[in-house]
């Protein structure tokens, strides 16, 4: 019978171990993620994380407004 109790709790402790793991793990990754996001829009305040994605995202969104002077030289 004591068997049965020392399963239980193990699978217990596994169980947390395995979920402050998972947790970890995803703060790490939507850290990575948000330091990726290097470029932010004038306009709207998107961020885009290299400049060829933020000119894209500039001509498409905004045609009207004038492009900034960074993107001017970025090959689209």
């Amino acid at each position: 019978m004591a068997r049965g109790q020392q399963k239980i709790q193990s699978q217990q402790k596994a169980a947390k171990k395995a979920q402050d793991v998972k947790r970890q793990q995803g703060h790490d990754q939507k850290a990575a993620a948000q330091k990726a996001l290097q470029f932010t829009c004038s306009v709207c305040k998107a961020q885009m994380p290299d400049p060829k994605t933020y000119k894209q995202h500039f001509e498409n969104k905004h045609p009207k407004a004038p492009l900034p002077e960074d993107l001017k030289e970025v090959a689209a």
